[in-house]
């Protein structure tokens, strides 16, 4: 069964393709702080997230007629948001380098952590690479698929099964430095 949110980004997207403006602003009332959320754990600072977001409106308003039926809205929302990201760190030159920083995954054995270190498990996400923080992010905390999460990056989906099991490690390693 599908959530209220859906259902009136559907509705939403709707209104917005047959002219009404208002369908655009409720867009962006309902998507506005789970694109924030991902693109703040994606780029570097508070700032570059809000003008991210801001060229992810421009370009959803450019391509709206884009999207194949108003169902798949989440995945294309977040594929925008993952395009403008990357390219706004091309543009600054750290997307290369943070793809070839990416650090060996930790032995096995590291310590589980628990959700009520939800703190402790931001610093650590902001301590990632970008590639494990956001399939991290898309996968645990906005609860996409792996399928729907190779959409969205645009990379197989085994690229992303492997992206979460290192990414998982790294994060323990990450906290688990933290805790000495």
């Amino acid at each position: 069964m599908r959530s209220k949110p859906e259902i009136q980004s559907e509705l939403f997207l709707l209104r917005w393709r047959a002219g009404d403006r208002a369908g655009l602003e409720g867009l962006m009332q309902t998507w506005e702080r789970r694109l924030f959320y991902y693109l703040r754990r994606t780029l570097s600072s508070e700032e570059d997230s809000w003008d991210v977001l801001q060229e992810v409106w421009l370009r959803v308003w450019q391509h709206a007629g884009e999207v194949k039926s108003p169902k798949c809205l989440p995945a294309w929302l977040y594929r925008i948001a993952h395009n403008t990201a990357v390219s706004h760190l091309r543009r600054q030159r750290r997307y290369q380098e943070t793809l070839e920083s990416a650090p060996a995954p930790p032995e096995e054995g590291a310590a589980a952590f628990t959700a009520e270190d939800a703190e402790r498990i931001h610093a650590g996400l902001d301590r990632l690479p970008l590639p494990f923080r956001e399939v991290l992010v898309l996968f645990f905390l906005e609860e996409f698929s792996q399928a729907e999460i190779a959409e969205i990056l645009g990379i197989p989906a085994g690229t992303v099964k492997s992206r979460l099991f290192y990414a998982k490690q790294a994060l323990r390693g990450e906290l688990d430095k933290e805790a000495l």
